[in-house]
């Protein structure tokens, strides 16, 4: 009897989980979000402040009369540095080019921070 017993106990005890439909299963469902990274702007340097340069044209007339009035102790010690005429003219094209160079970065600068702009207000909102 006590064989019978627990043979129907352990039987129930096995089967009777089976007896219940198990619940149904709900497919999962993937979801895939696409989120851009963040575009770094980096701040632009501050605008170029220059300097006032004074500049003086020597001729022999006024070098004639810096060195009298520096003998008689009454024109401060300068150093004159002397440019020639082809050479200030590089100077200039030097200058322009410079000004043209940093014109043309600022620029590509530019399109790049609008491109990634308009694609980060192109991907704000929109998941699919």
């Amino acid at each position: 009897m006590n064989l019978r017993l627990s043979l129907l106990t352990t039987s129930a005890l096995l089967v009777g989980c089976s007896w219940n439909a198990p619940p149904p299963v709900q497919p999962v469902k993937v979801v895939k979000v696409e989120v851009p990274a963040p575009v770094f702007h980096p701040v632009l340097p501050d605008k170029i402040t220059p300097m006032d340069v004074e500049w003086r044209v020597l001729t022999p007339a006024l070098m004639k009369e810096y060195v009298d009035d520096l003998d008689q102790g009454e024109a401060p010690v300068n150093v004159w540095y002397a440019v020639s005429t082809k050479g200030y003219e590089n100077l200039s094209n030097n200058m322009a080019e410079i000004k043209r160079y940093i014109r043309q970065m600022l620029n590509i600068v530019e399109y790049y921070k609008n491109l990634a702009d308009d694609q980060q207000e192109d991907n704000d909102g929109t998941i699919e």
